[in-house]
């Protein structure tokens, strides 16, 4: 393990803070054990950034002999291959082993071949990528930087236009356990992982994707940013509910009229 300091930066108050979440969400939810080989999806935005060096910090109660391989789907938008270039070369002097995989999954995505929902396809080419490459290096988790606010989000997409009450999962087995998704930073806002990122200078890259604008996800963080100006709980308030399903007072049967 490296000694998570990179560019001789210390510890601040902020970064203990986001540690400790960290090992707090990954001893509830088991993610992170001895000998594991975690392959981190590293976008080069803010939050990846922030989970990759969040990883590489010591810990006070979680294992700290695992190693991390970073992998980076460059998508193929105009100009990504700069931005690929850049944070490859930010791995390589951070001494961080690295996968930089380039295709051509965003221009595809929104071709005419798949006009009606680019995100959807994108977003399964790229994960079965991920999961390619995991099975190639011996992975055997996956950390992604999703955080609170993006679980958040998910439940009322879910709601909103899938018609079910779910939502991100910290920790997941897929392939008959034999792979474990694993999200560490299920703890921690979104602001503080924002704060964090400028906090530490990250090279963060430009979102290319045409349509990151206009997303359902954009939609609803919005929406959920207009309900906090009369009730700065809501996202708090959410985030708990998850934990507090009443099934009792759940509705079965057939669905109505």
């Amino acid at each position: 393990m490296n000694d998570g300091q990179p560019n001789g930066q210390k510890r601040t108050r902020l970064h203990n803070h986001l540690n400790k979440w960290f090992e707090t969400a990954s001893r509830d939810y088991g993610m992170i054990e001895p000998g594991d080989r975690i392959l981190v999806g590293v976008s080069g935005g803010t939050d990846s950034m922030a989970l990759l060096d969040l990883l590489r910090t010591p810990k006070y109660s979680t294992p700290g002999d695992y190693a991390i391989l970073a992998v980076h789907i460059d998508l193929g938008f105009d100009g990504s291959g700069e931005d690929s270039a850049r944070l490859e070369s930010y791995l390589q002097e951070s001494e961080i082993d690295c996968v930089i995989d380039r295709t051509d999954i965003g221009p595809l995505s929104h071709s005419d071949y798949n006009r009606k929902n680019p995100c959807f396809l994108c977003s399964r080419l790229r994960r079965r990528r991920i999961f390619e490459i995991a099975a190639e290096r011996g992975c055997n988790k996956i950390a992604l930087a999703h955080h609170r606010d993006d679980m958040i989000e998910t439940l009322l997409l879910n709601m909103f236009y899938s018609r079910e009450i779910s939502t991100m999962m910290p920790k997941q087995q897929i392939f008959g356990g034999t792979l474990h998704i694993i999200r560490p930073l299920a703890y921690i806002r979104e602001e503080l992982v924002k704060k964090f990122a400028r906090e530490r200078r990250f090279p963060v890259a430009s979102n290319r994707c045409p349509t990151s604008g206009n997303s359902r996800r954009r939609y609803i963080k919005e929406l959920l940013n207009e309900l906090e100006k009369d009730n700065r709980l809501i996202r708090d308030n959410l985030f708990r509910a998850m934990k507090r399903v009443k099934t009792d007072y759940m509705p079965r049967g057939s669905q109505g009229g």
